[in-house]
């Protein structure tokens, strides 16, 4: 028999339990890999950043078809299933896992690319801060992480730098 080692297969894991299962499978000897990213969050008025799954519920599981067994990955503890085309578990290709890793940083968190949410002199509204519930229109993104927008201020317009996920679309 060929032996080809070890492929990826994604695993769906129960909700929030992505390290969870990771874990288990670990001690049955299975190589998982959890894609991670920075992200932040909002709560009681403050804005943390905590690391969070780039999938949620899934995460990759190395097996090899010739010395593990496929089926014992779906009574892990934190999985739901291997994610199967009919009867077998659907592979990804190795190429997929070498271009999310080249995509992560030193501490091992993907870098995700700033996306435009918004294009210039579309309407938004403020969520917090001293111009909580404001409106404005979009101008630019100042950086990474922060937005230039234009508020209606006693009757003119003042140009205001703010973190991106203080604004919605109005």
């Amino acid at each position: 028999m060929l032996d080809i080692g070890p492929r990826w297969y994604v695993a769906q894991t129960q909700p929030r339990a992505e390290a969870k299962a990771a874990t288990h499978l670990a001690r049955q000897g299975f190589h998982t890999y959890l894609p991670r990213f920075l992200k932040r969050r909002r709560h009681a008025r403050r804005v943390d950043t905590v690391a969070a799954p780039l999938f949620p519920r899934y995460l990759f599981v190395a097996i090899d078809p010739v010395t593990q067994r496929w089926r014992a990955v779906q009574s892990t503890i934190g999985v739901t299933h291997l994610v199967c085309n009919g009867e077998m578990p659907a592979m990804v290709e190795d190429h997929i896992i070498a271009e999310l890793r080249s995509q992560e940083d030193d501490h091992g968190f993907v870098k995700l690319a700033p996306c435009a949410r918004f294009k210039r002199g579309d309407k938004i509204q403020v969520l917090d801060g001293a111009f909580s519930s404001y409106f404005g229109l979009f101008e630019d993104m100042a950086d990474r992480d922060r937005v230039t927008i234009l508020l209606d201020l006693l009757g003119r317009k003042v140009r205001t730098i703010l973190d991106r996920e203080s604004i919605v679309a109005a």
